[in-house]
């Protein structure tokens, strides 16, 4: 294989790649949104600076969506915990922790933009009346979430807003000597979605204390809301916007 003919290349194996280097459409993109309150301490212990959260009112969302149908990756589930803060006035959301069960996406979700995607055996499903999100970690359970299903409709525009807001990521990749070769805060933000459904409920969130996958660090206080939301949608590219290693926009 001649340098140029790698060079064409976006991941490895070069004879058969970890995934497939296009633009995915996510059909029915199914979502289970608990937004909850949290204690402050623990949000600042994990958000990094620049980044800021609301001391007066911390939130955490926990998120749980289901791919039922996506282009190069096939249908597959995944689950973790997303946080609301500030970046230079602007309002967005840090994503924390993924937990995922496909490999293909979650490799391209780390190489290609800075989704922080982990192994896991997430499950969204309804049980009855009821739905039901899980995520395992191994053997184990580490969240549950429970909302009844369908009871009252979402306004789109609602719904279509906690979907779009901007989402800050932290890009690191290391060099061959342990430290970081990239370190970067990087933005991207969803524009190509219809919102198909959108219900709002009762609900409850357990999370479960786990070494490994510890979304329990962040306990929950209170339930502030619930959303369960089908969409059509495309991911946007991201954008850095705040280079660690060199201490600048």
């Amino acid at each position: 294989m001649k340098i140029e003919d790698v060079r064409r290349l976006v991941n490895t194996p070069l004879s058969n790649p970890a995934y497939a280097p296009v633009t995915a459409r996510f059909t029915d993109r199914e979502y289970l949104h608990i937004l909850y309150r949290t204690d402050a301490d623990a949000l600042r212990a994990v958000v990094p600076e620049p980044l800021q959260i609301d001391a007066h009112e911390p939130l955490v969302r926990f998120e749980m969506m289901k791919m039922n149908e996506v282009t190069a990756y096939g249908p597959y589930t995944e689950g973790g915990l997303v946080i609301p803060v500030t970046f230079e006035g602007e309002h967005g959301e840090y994503l924390h922790s993924m937990y995922l069960d496909n490999f293909s996406a979650t490799a391209a979700g780390r190489e290609l933009s800075a989704y922080p995607k982990v192994a896991g055996a997430p499950k969204l499903y309804v049980d009855g009346p009821t739905l039901v999100g899980t995520i395992d970690f191994g053997t184990l359970r580490v969240a549950t979430a429970t909302m009844g299903y369908k009871h009252y409709e979402l306004d789109k525009r609602q719904a279509e807003a906690q979907i779009t807001v901007p989402t800050f990521m932290l890009k690191t990749i290391p060099g061959y000597d342990g430290t970081p070769r990239v370190q970067e805060l990087v933005r991207t933000q969803i524009t190509d979605i219809v919102v198909k459904e959108a219900y709002t409920g009762p609900a409850r969130l357990q999370l479960f204390q786990h070494a490994l996958a510890p979304l329990a660090d962040l306990p929950v206080l209170e339930v502030v809301s619930a959303s369960h939301i089908n969409t059509d949608l495309t991911l946007a590219p991201v954008k850095p916007v705040f280079d660690y290693l060199e201490g600048t926009r």
